[in-house]
């Protein structure tokens, strides 16, 4: 299918190209190099993160977590269930065992009330948790006091999968800074990209200089090749931090752009018996999606994707929960039919940066007209 109007493009800024161009006439396009230091100060700026990794992918940067964390074959990992599947995959790099948290209602984030019931259903098994990779879903803040306070309680490590949730801030902190670990991902549909890759920010120096190591093949300090032990080809070139600087440097003019473009949403669907994603008090989400759930139980999501599809619109259903993923039918989780039931009935509709009121006006005809035929 060609679309015309994307679920959320790359849109590129004044800066990017001549950043680029800098970094061509450097030659330094590996992932070494000017932009790759300047990016991640620019992050550590943004998110007040004491310490910031760029890396190939936001799943390259949960790994590292894990990794330098300590984490080994067998041990249990608590994880949003409502969530994309990258943030799992870092668990089973590492030989770990996820156990699934489902979610709350009126965040659509990662339950504390069913955290706190893993966490005591484990440590009564003898399967102390060791860490939690929670989900900031579609750039909305997860309940971070309450969840940090379950984590301390129980002493697992607090990993924030802030992918998407670059620009969300909780109660003034950026998402990603709050635990003791963050990953950011730049992939080619987030809300900044660098064509693809992540960063890892984490306030262990000390851990953060292990998971660089870990990150350029874990060479030793030496003038030939010399390995201790095992590491990654996990950094990111000096081409696509040259892009990242440059759109990092509009982050706030793009979050606010997606928050218009909710708005739009929310003004012109009003009439529909639909939710919206909840935004948490004292939070402020960056919207990199716009997403709904039809209360009715009427509306088809798959069906009105693909009658979006027709008319050269893109869109999604909201994501299938990992406990109902086949590849983890086996796995323990912690479920309340919270996300099934918003897998059923949502649907993340355009936001790309660039569109227009009018290209949502168009958007929100067709997905009126879909619901008058129902």
């Amino acid at each position: 299918m060609s679309f015309r109007i994307f679920l959320s493009p790359p849109q590129m800024g004044k800066n990017e190209q001549k950043y680029v161009d800098e970094a061509f006439r450097s030659n330094y396009i590996a992932p070494l190099g000017e932009f790759v230091n300047r990016f991640e100060k620019d992050a550590m700026s943004y998110t007040k993160s004491s310490n910031a990794l760029a890396l190939n992918s936001g799943t390259s940067a949960l790994h590292l977590a894990l990794r330098v964390s300590g984490i080994k074959s067998g041990d249990y990992i608590l994880a949003s269930s409502f969530t994309f599947i990258g943030s799992i995959d870092a668990i089973l790099y590492e030989g770990a065992i996820p156990v699934f948290i489902d979610s709350d209602e009126d965040c659509w984030n990662l339950s504390p009330k069913l955290l706190e019931e893993a966490c005591e259903k484990l440590k009564r098994d003898g399967n102390y948790p060791k860490a939690l990779i929670v989900t900031h879903l579609y750039g909305q803040c997860a309940k971070l006091d309450e969840i940090s306070e379950i984590c301390k309680k129980y002493n697992v490590l607090l990993i924030e999968d802030a992918a998407e949730s670059l620009g969300a801030f909780y109660k003034g902190s950026h998402t990603g800074a709050i635990g003791e670990f963050g990953a950011l991902s730049f992939n080619g549909n987030k809300i900044i990209t660098t064509s693809g890759g992540g960063m890892l920010l984490g306030k262990n120096e000390e851990l953060m200089q292990k998971a660089r190591f870990y990150s350029t093949q874990a060479r030793e300090n030496l003038p030939y090749y010399e390995h201790k032990d095992y590491g990654y080809n996990y950094r990111l070139s000096n081409i696509c931090a040259a892009i990242g600087v440059g759109q990092l440097e509009e982050i706030e003019s793009k979050v606010q752009k997606r928050r218009e473009i909710f708005s739009w949403y929310e003004e012109l669907l009003k009439g529909l018996e639909v939710e919206f994603m909840p935004e948490l008090k004292d939070t402020r989400g960056n919207r990199w999606l716009t997403t709904l759930s039809f209360k009715n139980g009427k509306i088809n999501p798959f069906k009105l994707v693909d009658f979006l599809a027709t008319k050269g619109i893109e869109s999604r259903p909201l994501w299938k929960p990992m406990h109902l993923q086949p590849l983890f039918k086996d796995s323990l989780s912690f479920s309340n039919g919270v996300s099934e039931n918003l897998f059923k009935s949502g649907i993340c509709l355009p936001s790309g940066g660039a569109l227009l009121r009018s290209d949502i006006e168009e958007i929100c005809s067709f997905v009126l007209d879909f619901v008058k035929r129902v």
